[in-house]
């Protein structure tokens, strides 16, 4: 371990998310990965699992029971909701918890309940966690003990829309956002509408009017706007592995056009690395963001007088999992932002 570096463990390593928060830690500079989990796979290298990390010194999989966490520093909890708070719950006390399930992301009890069926277990833990939205919350993210990241898609549409509500620039109370997503969205374990017949060649909506992603987006943007906010929100599964994009939908107020809100953005984000601003009349895609912790967004003018189309696309696994994940345990142990984030996009 290098000077100053800090033991990491990674709930649910053998999972899309896990791996790739591996991956990215693994050429951390300030990270030893001390513990891995994988309840199903158990006494396995994690290179049995995923070859791309045979030759790498890296801990056996183990169920999460039966984890040493005596020297943990931190955890990284990739599980799915409602797993994940009943493991989160009884961690040892001293370990920083950064979360990728839902469970901590929605911050009234009875909301979780509504949208997940089941109640919070965890409702102490839940009032302390802090969303872990990285650009937007950094200083309460540094004191935090327990982040919630962001689901995928609030990332990518929260990135996009917050400065905005924010600057007084779009109208909240009319927002269309139309998201399409990689089939790693839906996790790594068996599901027949994720076969590659079901997948394959085409593309279909799901979660119509009741995605659980749309409380998430409209708690966020409520802080901002100042009053509620309900937003239509539908995402669709497209036959790629990585991968998000949004187009949104926007009535403008005070005359703004597509050149103001860019404008805001790159003031809002001047000093937030992760995100970039594309030029004018530039239509960022997926392929641009793929394998890496940036977002790329587009704003144009619609044909239809004071409403724009906005665009927003990031890596679900990185930037939508993981890689936040990553940018907030940097934020939480004071290392540099980037650390073990700075892999380009790669194209093609």
């Amino acid at each position: 371990m290098s000077v100053g570096a800090i033991k990491v463990g990674i709930i649910g390593a053998s999972g899309y998310t896990g791996a790739d928060a591996v991956r990215l830690l693994a050429t951390h500079p300030h990270v030893h990965i001390g513990v891995l989990t994988g309840n199903a796979h158990a006494g396995k290298k994690i290179g049995e699992i995923f070859p791309q990390f045979a030759g790498l010194d890296l801990p056996a999989l183990v169920k999460v029971e039966d984890a040493d966490w005596s020297d943990i520093d931190a955890v990284i909890c990739g599980l799915p909701h409602s797993t994940a708070q009943d493991v989160i719950l009884n961690l040892p006390k001293h370990l920083k918890v950064i979360d990728m399930s839902a469970d901590f992301r929605l911050q009234d009890a009875d909301v979780y309940a509504q949208w997940y069926g089941r109640s919070h277990e965890a409702p102490a833990l839940l009032k302390g966690a802090v969303y872990g939205l990285s650009e937007h919350y950094g200083a309460a993210i540094a004191q935090a003990d327990l982040v919630a990241c962001p689901g995928c898609y609030p990332t990518a549409a929260l990135t996009l829309l917050l400065p905005l509500v924010k600057a007084g620039l779009i109208d909240a109370s009319d927002l269309i956002i139309d998201a399409k997503s990689g089939v790693t969205g839906a996790g790594r374990s068996l599901k027949e509408q994720n076969l590659f017949s079901e997948v394959a060649e085409g593309m279909h909506a799901y979660g119509v009017a009741g995605h659980r992603h749309a409380p998430e987006i409209e708690q966020e943007i409520t802080k901002a706007n100042g009053a509620p906010v309900t937003v239509s929100f539908t995402p669709h599964l497209v036959p790629m592995n990585r991968g998000e994009y949004l187009s949104v939908y926007a009535k403008t107020k005070n005359n703004a056009t597509a050149a103001d809100l860019r404008a805001a953005w790159q003031a809002f984000y001047a000093d937030k690395p992760f995100v970039r601003v594309v030029e004018a009349g530039v239509v960022p895609a997926t392929r641009h963001v793929r394998g890496s912790n940036f977002c790329l967004l587009a704003a144009f003018d619609d044909r239809i007088d004071g409403r724009v189309i906005l665009f927003s696309t990031l890596d679900n696994l990185v930037k939508g999992s993981s890689g936040q994940a990553i940018q907030n345990l940097n934020l939480m142990f004071g290392f540099d932002e980037m650390a073990g984030l700075q892999q380009q996009p790669l194209f093609p």
